[in-house]
């Protein structure tokens, strides 16, 4: 009876496959911008593309994204694509990449990336079972070595108050004597409470959280080995404007978000 209803839900999972219209399978993703992503969780991994992969008919995949802000020395990022099985409440990592160290550009530049990879999960319509469920994930991190990026804006002294807090007659700054022959000047909010005064700091937008900025995955994509003959299960990349190296090898035991 067992191997029964064994036989009638793979001729279900086969019913349900769809019918392939082209040479690849395509698994869409979302957010094709560089967003800002400052260090999360302690700096563990932290996915910013997640492709649902169930059913998967080839075992090669590429993935493209962009880079925004990755400034040699200061704001650096490791990057791996990773593979997970999804049971219920549980989230295993199966596999993964080797890690691609992302070093930047002393100047501002958007960066591409291109990654191959052999993902080495099981794949085609005869998975576990009706509930699990695979993804692939694009993962990142700062990179482990250079210094955190401090900010080094411009600031001014002078006396401040909200915006939304009246100054006295309208107005918020006024002269008055200094008894000795001489003027300064001074400042009030409305009412008794005097202005503070300090440095402020001007925000230029650069570099407002030292974070650099890294995209969703535009695509990711599984191909047979004639058109990915490249892919490797330590993965393989290609960066244009985007200093990179390869790194350590895979670790599928590396905390993540999601652990």
């Amino acid at each position: 009876m067992n191997e029964l209803s064994e036989l009638k839900r793979r001729m279900s999972a086969i019913e349900r496959a769809p019918a392939p219209v082209n040479q690849f399978d395509r698994y869409p993703v979302i957010e094709w911008a560089s967003q800002g992503r400052p260090e999360v969780g302690g700096n563990v991994w932290s996915s910013v593309g997640i492709a649902n992969v169930t059913g998967m008919k080839f075992d090669r995949v590429e993935v493209k994204f962009i880079t925004d802000y990755m400034l040699t020395g200061k704001r650096e990022a490791e990057v791996r694509l990773a593979a997970y099985r999804h049971e219920g409440n549980v989230r295993q990592c199966v596999s993964a990449s080797s890690v691609l160290n992302l070093t930047g550009t002393p100047q501002r530049a958007i960066g591409l990336a291109v990654m191959r990879w052999v993902h080495g999960i099981p794949y085609g319509w005869d998975y576990a079972d009706d509930t699990t469920i695979y993804t692939i994930e694009l993962q990142h991190r700062y990179k482990v070595g250079p210094e955190p990026f401090v900010s080094n804006r411009l600031q001014v002294f002078g006396m401040y108050k909200r915006e939304k807090d009246q100054g006295a007659d309208d107005g918020g700054a006024f002269a008055v004597s200094d008894g000795n022959g001489g003027w300064r000047w001074v400042a009030f909010q409305a009412g008794n409470n005097r202005s503070p005064i300090g440095y402020t700091t001007i925000p230029d937008g650069a570099d407002e959280d030292g974070a650099y900025g890294i995209s969703a995955m535009h695509y990711c994509v599984g191909l047979p080995k004639e058109r990915l003959p490249d892919a490797t299960p330590k993965g393989w990349a290609r960066t244009w404007n985007l200093g990179s190296a390869w790194g350590r090898g895979p670790d599928i035991n590396e905390d993540d978000f999601g652990m």
